[in-house]
Parts: structure tokens; C-alpha cells; sequence
């Protein structure tokens, strides 16, 4: 089962080699990672997709990911109501007899085309994992030359808070 754990990190060198390390030592398998700035200075978001077995293994994890120094907060989000998007880049090969073609499919999954070249174009497309596979799916019959994905980044819903405890430090 798929699920989706987010963290809040301290913004130090290290720390995610010691977070994929903690899953690769326990031989769980990372569908998906992002990392990037919130809006604390000091302070990172990792968002975590896994593959796992059982909500045992889940619980695992969230207790092993809590012990490390620099983790703040472990919150496995996968069935709260949240906000999730991945974002793809797909260069597909276009010659100006399908080009038409390929712009009409692009409209109706609100992508957009950001690169034009004489032999193909880059379409850009975010949204909810599924949304991203159809696309790539209706689009390969064209000739996909590239595709570059992000992971899942999510949070909660509005202004719902995380049931976890976290831990507080000062950042010097």
C-alpha cells in the first residue's frame, strides 16, 4: 500500500543521506522524495512517498525517522484530507503535421507548452500522480524524447493540524 509521510527537517548538511538511509538499511523502497524549503527559514519539508506492507511497518518507520537528531516532525498523511501535486516535464517529438494533434490533447489536462523546436516540443504538467500517468500514457504514441518527473509534494488540507508530537529546538 502506498503512503505518503511527510517530514520537517532541520535544513543541515546530511540529513537527507541519513533519512534515505534509514529506509535503505531497512530494505523499504522510496517511491518518491522532495525536498525543499518551508516557510521557516532553517527549516526543510521532505515528502515521502513508500511502498509498505502493513500500518505496522508504517508505524516502524515514523518511530525510527523520529530518533533521528535533525527530524522535527514525522506525520504519515496518507488518509487525511491533503494537497498533493507532481509536476513532469515530457519532451515529445513533434513534426508541424502532429504538432495540432498534440496541442489539442495538452488543453484538456491543463498542461502547457514551455520549449518549441523545429523537431519537438516540452509540455509541462502538474497535478495529482494519476493525472500525470494518463497524460504520459495518451501522449507516447507521438514519441516521447525525454520525461523528467518531481516526487509527490503534499501537506494537510486548510488549516488542519497533524495529530503527531513534534519536537521543538531554536535555530542557531
Amino acid at each position: 500500500m502506498k503512503r505518503i509521510i511527510t517530514l520537517t527537517v532541520m535544513n543541515r548538511p546530511g540529513v537527507l543521506n541519513r533519512i534515505t538511509n534509514l529506509f535503505s538499511k531497512r530494505n523499504y523502497n522510496i517511491e518518491s522524495i522532495t525536498v525543499g524549503h518551508s516557510e521557516q527559514e532553517g527549516i526543510s519539508r521532505i515528502t515521502c512517498v513508500v511502498h509498505v506492507e502493513n500500518d505496522g511497518i508504517v508505524e516502524q518507520i515514523t518511530k525510527q525517522l523520529n530518533k533521528q537528531i535533525d527530524v522535527i516532525k514525522v506525520t504519515d498523511i496518507t488518509e487525511q484530507s491533503i494537497v498533493a501535486r507532481e509536476l513532469a516535464l515530457v519532451k515529445v517529438l513533434s513534426t508541424s503535421s502532429t504538432r495540432s494533434e498534440i496541442y489539442s490533447l495538452i488543453e484538456p489536462f491543463r498542461a502547457s507548452v514551455i520549449d518549441v523546436s523545429k523537431e519537438s516540443i516540452v509540455i509541462q504538467i502538474t497535478g495529482e500522480s494519476d493525472k500525470i500517468e494518463a497524460f504520459i500514457e495518451l501522449i507516447k504514441p507521438y514519441g516521447i524524447k525525454e520525461l523528467a518527473r518531481t516526487g509527490t509534494t503534499a501537506f494537510l488540507r486548510g488549516t488542519q493540524r497533524s495529530s503527531n508530537q513534534s519536537k521543538t529546538y531554536s535555530i542557531v
